[in-house]
């Protein structure tokens, strides 16, 4: 049910991408203009889940999920009808701002009920999906819209939205009980916040799933370009070959999963940086000497995506451990700062040229990200620095503050 819940967000802007060039055809209008109802779902995501974590701190996780919910199967129709390509711009931004509250009560939920080792494995599950979405979503929307027009993904967005809400009415108990709710005041919320800015420990970690689902945007939006026009793959192969690779994720997110049973988040984690750094790099020897050709970038990218189902979950819970007691807030930063960085990263692979040494090279930087932030921020690296069994017993991480 969590998982279906992460999903939503991701589905509801990847589902759209090859429906873009019918939408700018049928309105008349420009692909930039087309690509603006793409990005004003992203950036009503990461407000929608700023505002509404602090809610599901105050008013508990059910309400704010059912109206969140509720509000995305409106606008979904709304779009399905809209004349124009302002109105369904002005309405991709409500849609992301209300149906964010999927994603956040997802991870608070977990938070709420688990820490440490338990909370990671079931935080695996749900990084899988959000970094799997993109990769999938785009395939199920062109089926969609090739069977009968773009407004049917819209449609399609309103069902799932319907089954949602009645699954979370059914099946969703209340996990944030009365005498755990914050005041939920202006005041209040800026200082919660703050606080979060505050802790160097915090927004390191925080940051980190960012930088990951900016590596797979990256891939997302750089791989029919490289595939197609570079190494000459006709649509049926480049189908086989996102799949394959999007088999990476869900394999290394049910690895760790499994993994975090004996191994402590942290150790995984600061592991994991830095193999898909030195797997990145030689993924890019490959695309600039043309090693191994369509099968050196398949092999790469693989393994590539391979390390970063080790990545988001733990960071995330290493994030959310000495937050409890505002758990939607710590998520609500967590979730805007993946849809801002993705949002900022993954055009520099079209700005650079688009080519599969462009695409490789933005995956690297956002590799090198991970493992300065990680350093800098935490005291993963450090002899003695995390004390691994404070993580176990639930005692507090340090706040490097």
């Amino acid at each position: 049910m969590l998982g279906a819940l992460a999903a939503l967000p991701a589905v509801t802007t990847d589902i759209y991408l090859p429906s873009l060039p019918d939408v700018a055809r049928d309105f008349e209008t420009s692909q930039a203009a087309a690509q603006l109802t793409l990005s004003g779902t992203l950036l009503g995501g990461g407000v929608g889940q700023l505002v509404i974590g602090p809610f599901s701190d105050r008013f508990g996780r059910r309400l704010p999920l059912i109206i969140g919910i509720s509000l995305h199967i409106v606008i979904s129709l709304l779009c399905s009808i809209t004349p124009n390509i302002e109105t369904l711009t002005g309405l991709r931004v409500l849609q992301g701002f209300f149906n964010a509250a999927a994603a956040v009560v997802a991870i608070a939920v977990i938070r709420d009920r688990f820490v440490g080792s338990a909370a990671a494995r079931l935080l695996s599950r749900l990084m899988l999906v959000i970094g799997v979405a993109p990769l999938f979503a785009p395939t199920i929307g062109q089926a969609i819209a090739g069977l009968w027009h773009w407004r049917a993904v819209f449609y399609a967005l309103a069902l799932i939205g319907v089954l949602l809400v009645a699954i979370v009415w059914k099946f969703m108990p209340e996990t944030l009980p009365e005498d755990r709710r914050s005041p939920g005041r202006p005041r209040h919320v800026a200082g919660a916040y703050w606080a979060l800015l505050r802790d160097k420990h915090f927004m390191a970690l925080a940051v980190i799933p960012g930088l990951g689902l900016a590596l797979i945007m990256s891939y997302v939006v750089g791989s029919p370009f490289v595939f197609q026009d570079e190494y000459g793959f006709t649509e049926q192969q480049f189908a086989l070959a996102f799949a394959l690779n999007g088999a990476a994720l869900v394999l290394s997110a049910q690895l760790n999963a499994a993994l975090v049973r004996k191994f402590p988040p942290v150790r995984l984690l600061r592991t994991a940086v830095v193999v898909q750094l030195a797997l990145a790099v030689l993924l890019l020897a490959a695309v600039a000497t043309g090693a191994g050709g369509a099968f050196g970038l398949m092999a790469g990218l693989w393994l590539v995506l391979a390390a970063q189902g080790m990545i988001p979950a733990n960071a995330s819970v290493l994030a959310l451990h000495n937050y409890g007691h505002m758990a939607g807030t710590a998520a609500a930063v967590i979730g805007a700062l993946q849809s801002g960085v993705a949002g900022l990263v993954s055009p520099l692979v079209g700005l650079f040229g688009g080519t599969a040494f462009s695409m490789v090279s933005v995956m690297i930087g956002s590799c090198l990200l991970t493992v300065a932030v990680l350093a800098a921020g935490t005291s993963a690296y450090r002899k003695g620095g995390w004390p691994e069994s404070a993580e176990r017993s639930g005692e507090r991480l340090p706040a490097d503050d």
